[in-house]
């Protein structure tokens, strides 16, 4: 009987990706393509005083332009629509795009942008969500309250606040009073760009009636739906085909170029191709958002959390994308891991004339745990306590309660991931010796549960086809985690299994790659998928065998009769028999993972109310500080991670060491730095990636505790292993140096001021 959970089975695109015949986005071309271009604005804040383009018109090889006056008087987004698709009187943020041009080649439509006559007259901006929130401060959008939002969502907002959730339970100021000590924080944190190999870019055709747009995208499903919206199009007119993903990581979940290209192929009628290069990707890609959070926590004489205050503030940049829904995940951390008592929290994303922010792997949760361990470890030096002890001691156990009101059946987990690092390398063998440090991070986060669906077919070879709009961003969710399950439903290898690429048009609904969501959700709609497959495969085999379905099995591309195993036919056979006799062999199945219960009165603005299906991770870092220079060196870094169920346990590894490498680039490295809204680095030389010789080997401790819900038990694994990062670097930064820098990146610049503050 072959057994694939468990197994780490190569993956299904392991050869055309290292052969290099894989096509991704960025290699599709069409006959007859023609190449866009965007014009975009080149100040944060401005009304355009002349736009003139008779002379791009007029270039060589142009075929046309486009501007506002070109498409519906509408605004978009993913839930408040707030986003005109060309800036018309107003631009809100450099690289907003103000006119498309179209021409032969790519080279003829950048010459023909030069022509161009624009003419801003720079008005004032607001660059820092502080300063945005100011009574004076300069409105981003004077017309705020014009704004429509999805069908049945409503949330505070006001001015330059986009969304707003505020939870005041009772009890906190009264635990304030009573407390021993109050600790105080403040922590800021800067933007990261998802600094994927393959730009964003969109190749669309239209021919007359129905438009066919080639991606490379997280999330076809979305793209259709949002195209729709910008252009006042029905969904069903547009056709959404994926192929292989250079890279995602939350960028590629929301549009960027498909609108334009619909439109332009629509004007030009021939297949248009727009393709960012790296400094305007940069420019423009949704990045992680920066914020600055304010924490104040109560505690007692013996150390208990009486009470905690919390006021983050996430900057939006100049459109909603997905912030508004982000406001609630302050509600699911900062009283999730230690055992408190009412937690105040008022979370605001806030306007400004910068580039939008949006989705990057682990959302806000990089600079909330950041905040939240940072915190405790601060709550523990001034009580003179051991920092793992104090953790230890302040653990929620199962059957605790977030702010929400949900309960974390399951909480207890975080001390098996405790004890399994100390059991790898025990806390007091770490971080001794001059300028070495040590730091502590725990974090829980959710599995994503959108809806997914599967359709399962028995092909006449007795191989077995999935067909799903789900994306494989990279992860290896569709090229290992679903094959494999996919492959244990019927007793086959994970190589029997065929997975095509992403098409709307012949695949229902996924919510797509992220959130850890893939394995969990499309493998269990792969589950259900499977027990029609297998019915009908069982009622051909038990006619053909003459035997009774009861007394059959799968096993090793064949169904055997249980204890006669030389009576046996194969998937093959059976699959032709079916079809000549009732029609081909297939079935499908969806599913969306149940909401917990929570509280629905706990918070105004609770746009995201629970956290589904979480798991617990503690991540310890020991590093050493160059006291001359400022640098930081990375010496150990173990994770422990409770994945669920291992589907693919060589796989989950290699995304545990994506995801510390990430993080660590979040912690020392990368930074967006903003300067009167414009973006200062613009160039991955200049942004700062971590190379391979700064992150050291990851040592993982997989705990596994299979969900009965999952298949096979499988939970999220790709998108917490960033989480704790920066809180863990952090930490022992401080342990190192002996006083704490509250801001990441920690740059060597920060960590010489830091260090000169101390003397």
């Amino acid at each position: 009987m072959t057994t694939e959970i468990g197994q780490s089975s190569v993956r299904s695109d392991a050869v055309t990706k290292t052969t290099g015949s894989a096509m991704f986005g960025t290699d599709i071309a069409l006959p007859g393509m023609l190449h866009g271009r965007l014009l975009r604005s080149p100040v944060p804040a401005g009304r355009i005083v002349k736009l003139d383009l008779s002379q791009v018109v007029a270039a060589p090889g142009v075929h046309g332009v486009s501007t506002a006056a070109d498409v519906p008087d509408r605004r978009s987004g993913l839930v408040l629509l707030d986003a005109p698709l060309f800036a018309s009187d107003f631009v809100r943020y450099e690289g907003e795009p103000i006119a498309a041009v179209v021409a032969e080649t790519r080279e003829l439509a950048n010459q023909a942008l030069e022509f161009a006559v624009l003419e801003i007259e720079e008005i004032p901006s607001v660059t820092d969500i502080e300063a945005a929130l100011a009574p004076d401060a300069p409105l981003v959008h004077p017309d705020w309250e014009s704004f429509d939002t999805s069908p049945g969502m409503t949330w505070p907002r006001s001015g330059n606040v986009v969304a707003e959730s505020f939870a005041d339970p009772e009890g906190v100021e009264e635990a304030f009073e009573k407390a021993a000590y109050v600790v105080e924080d403040r922590f800021e944190t800067g933007r990261q760009y998802q600094a994927y190999m393959e730009p964003r870019m969109a190749i669309a055709e239209f021919d007359g009636q129905r438009f066919t747009i080639h991606v490379a995208h997280q999330f076809p499903y979305n793209v259709r739906d949002r195209v729709a919206g910008a252009l006042d199009l029905s969904p069903s007119q547009i056709r959404v085909i994926g192929h292989h993903i250079g890279g995602g990581f939350g960028a590629k979940l929301d549009t960027g170029l498909e609108p334009y290209a619909a439109l332009l192929a629509r004007q030009v009628g021939r297949p248009v191709r727009l393709a960012n290069d790296r400094p305007e990707d940069l420019l423009t890609c949704q990045c992680r958002e920066n914020a600055v959070i304010r924490i104040r926590t109560a505690v007692s004489e013996d150390g208990a959390l009486l009470a905690r205050d919390v006021e983050v503030l996430m900057d939006s940049g100049a459109h909603a994308t997905d912030i508004p829904f982000l406001t609630s995940i302050p509600m699911h951390v900062f009283g999730s891991l230690y055992r408190i008592g009412p937690v105040r929290i008022k979370t605001r994303a806030i306007y400004t004339n910068t580039a939008p922010t949006g989705a990057f792997r682990g959302v806000n949760g990089t600079h909330l745990y950041f905040a939240l361990e940072r915190h405790m470890d601060h709550i523990a030096n001034e009580l003179g306590l051991d920092r793992l002890k104090y953790r230890r001691s302040s653990l929620q156990s199962d059957g605790a309660q977030l702010p929400t009101g949900q309960v974390l059946d399951d909480a207890g987990i975080l001390s098996e991931a405790f004890d399994a690092i100390e059991r790898k390398a025990p806390w007091a063998e770490l971080g001794i010796g001059p300028n070495r440090g040590v730091g502590v991070a725990a974090c829980m986060w959710l599995t994503n549960p959108m809806p997914g669906s599967v359709t399962l077919k028995l092909n006449s070879d007795g191989t077995l086809g999935v067909l799903t709009a789900a994306t494989e961003n990279g992860s290896g969710a569709i090229a290992t985690g679903v094959r494999q399950i996919a492959a244990e439903e019927f007793g086959l290898s994970a190589e029997q299994v065929i997975v095509t690429m992403p098409d709307t048009d012949a695949a229902a609904f996924d919510a797509g790659s992220q959130g850890s969501r893939t394995t969990h959700i499309v493998g269990r709609a792969v589950h259900e998928a499977a027990v029609q497959v297998r019915a009908r495969i069982f009622e051909t085999a038990a006619s053909l065998l003459e035997a009774a379905v009861e007394d059959l099995e799968l096993a090793d591309g064949a169904v055997v009769v249980v204890g006669t195993p030389t009576t046996r036919i194969p998937l093959a056979d059976i699959a032709a028999a079916a079809q000549a006799a009732g029609g081909p062999i297939s079935g499908s199945g969806s599913y969306t993972t149940p909401m917990p219960s929570v509280n629905p009165t706990c918070a105004s603005g609770l746009l995201f109310p629970a956290f589904p299906t979480p798991t617990y991770h503690v991540h310890v870092a020991e590093v050493e500080v160059d006291p001359v220079t400022g640098g930081i060196r990375v010496l150990r870094y173990l994770v422990a991670q409770e994945v669920g169920r291992a589907i693919n346990p060589q796989a989950i590894r290699g995304q545990i060491q994506g995801g510390v490498a990430q993080g660590l680039g979040y912690a020392l490295w990368e930074n967006l730095w903003i300067d009167e809204g414009r973006y200062m680095q613009r160039t991955f030389e200049a942004y700062g990636l971590p190379l391979a010789t700064d992150i050291p080997e990851i040592e993982i401790v997989l705990l596994e505790h299979p969900d009965p819900a999952g298949p096979y038990g499988a939970k999220g694994v790709a998108e917490p292993p960033i989480i704790p990062v920066a809180a863990a670097i952090g930490n022992a930064v401080a342990d190192a140096i002996g006083i704490s820098i509250n801001a990441v990146p920690i740059t060597p610049e920060r960590v010489l001021e830091a260090l000169v503050d101390l003397r």
